[in-house]
């Protein structure tokens, strides 16, 4: 099916951070019992019964799920992720994340583990220096040039995004050479340290108090393949799994769970627009960042917000380089309501930075979350450096709607519950995850079990039927009736 330049091909991939009481035991154990309860109990998804990588995703890892999404343990710090189904439109896309939240939270409830084991869709340790990623996947044009002449002609809007992506984070993090990984944390992690030379080690930084972006210390290269320690904005990558026609899929690394689903649809519905603008050579011959990790992290630390960075032709502050963008970008007004909505809260939000940012405390997080950290210190008359500030920094970010205290705000929305709801069991109707969600329903639910290996792009059913999903805007309504009736169970 083609489909028109408007259109593309978004989802997220989100990984957490889980803590439990010392009683219960450790995160791993409920991270495997939350996965189990999903795929085994709920029947949430069909469990992966085979191994789609020996080493980061050995079978039983995780699944695909009626909504079309995927819930999987990463090898990589035995944490839970949840990747949403493909997704055309924000509403769905945002919808899909929450959705994955919401299976989470169902399962440790009935599970009774919802006392002893919090989830948090975070992206930072403070403490023990880790992050967690947030990944966004667009389906975009690409030539063979791509990641070396086009991608980084991204790299002003990626960096300076943060201004109205960032999530907030108390603190801030040093990074430095380590060498080798020591012989104890190979033998307590090996797969953490696979394909590794050289680590880094992260230090506590007592000169920041408050930063916009929770993952910008921690972002070492503009493009890097493998990134366990060597984090970049961009992780090149060429899947035929993820093509179509001349497109493939751009995984940006740069970006961290919002809570505030203004904040998501903002971040992802601007992407979109400026890599049409990519797409259509308008970027091209822009003046660029010098050094562009350098602004993402003296952005994200400047107190001042004046936000100034270094571009070929002078200096120019992130708003600027915002407001070019957008600009450039007004050429899409009146395509669709979500373009609408996106070309106005983009520019409304710019207009909010630029005179005071507490003006977006209703509607972005970094904002919001600083408001509520100044209102405690107020209030108990603390300082910046103390420790309960990370405590309170990190419930910002539970899952779990009845602790969270990002919930307690009420921020402005995109969406809503309802669309959360239905997303659980629903994929998007216009994507490929339908005809995926189909198959998961029907091998749950069906008059027979029938053993199935499924994929982003295609599942074989039994021992001879082969269901393509390789063009991910083709729904797959006939995918039913491409299975063979009297195939014998297996």
């Amino acid at each position: 099916m083609s489909a028109s330049p408007r259109d593309r091909i978004m989802g997220v991939e989100t990984e957490f951070g889980c803590f439990v009481v010392p009683e219960f035991g450790r995160p791993e154990g409920a991270v495997e019992a939350i996965k189990n309860h999903v795929f085994l109990d709920a029947r949430m998804g069909v469990l992966d019964r085979h191994a789609r990588d020996e080493v980061f995703e050995p079978a039983e890892s995780g699944g695909f799920l009626r909504n079309g999404g995927r819930l999987y343990i990463d090898a990589v710090g035995s944490h839970l992720e949840y990747a949403t189904a493909e997704c055309r439109t924000l509403r769905d896309l945002i919808a899909q994340d929450r959705a994955g939240q919401r299976m989470i939270v169902q399962a440790m409830r009935d599970m009774g583990i919802d006392e002893v084991v919090d989830v948090y869709s975070n992206s930072v340790d403070h403490f023990g220096g880790h992050t967690f990623g947030c990944h966004e996947n667009y389906l975009v044009k690409m030539d063979e040039d791509f990641f070396s002449s086009q991608a980084p002609q991204l790299y002003p809007f990626l960096v300076t995004r943060q201004i109205f992506a960032g999530v907030g984070r108390v603190g801030g993090h040093e990074l430095v050479e380590g060498g080798p990984p020591a012989y104890e944390e190979l033998a307590a992690n090996p797969i953490d340290y696979i394909w590794v030379s050289n680590v880094y080690r992260v230090h506590p930084d007592p000169t920041v108090t408050y930063q916009i972006s929770q993952r910008a210390d921690h972002i070492l290269r503009t493009m890097a393949s493998r990134v366990r320690f060597n984090r970049a904005m961009i992780n090149p990558k060429w899947e035929t799994f993820y093509a179509n026609e001349g497109r493939h899929r751009l995984h940006v690394l740069f970006g961290e769970a919002n809570q505030s689903r203004y904040a998501y649809a903002l971040k992802v519905g601007t992407t979109h627009l400026v890599l049409r603008l990519l797409e259509e050579g308008v970027l091209k011959g822009r003046p660029r960042l010098l050094h562009p990790i350098h602004a993402l992290q003296d952005i994200s630390r400047d107190p001042t917000y004046k936000w100034m960075v270094d571009c070929e032709h002078g200096s120019m502050s992130a708003v600027e380089i915002q407001r070019e963008h957008l600009e450039w970008a007004q050429r899409y007004q009146g395509e669709s309501e979500e373009t609408d909505w996106v070309l106005r809260e983009w520019e409304r939000t710019l207009d909010d930075l630029s005179l005071d940012p507490m003006r977006t405390a209703d509607r972005l997080d970094w904002t919001a979350k600083k408001m509520m950290l100044a209102r405690y210190l107020e209030d108990s008359g603390g300082e910046w450096s103390d420790d309960a500030l990370h405590s309170i920094d990190l419930e910002y970010h539970n899952i779990d709607p009845e602790k969270s205290l990002f919930h307690a705000l009420g921020l402005q929305g995109f969406g809503d519950d309802l669309d959360d709801l239905d997303a659980m069991t629903i994929p998007p109707t216009n994507t490929r995850a339908h005809g995926r969600g189909k198959l998961v329903k029907h091998l749950l639910d069906g008059p027979r079990r029938r053993a199935a290996i499924i994929d982003w792009s295609g599942a074989a059913v039994g021992r001879d039927t082969y269901l393509d999903f390789s063009d991910p805007f083709e729904p797959g309504d006939d995918v039913l009736s491409q299975l063979e009736p009297s195939a014998p169970a297996e």
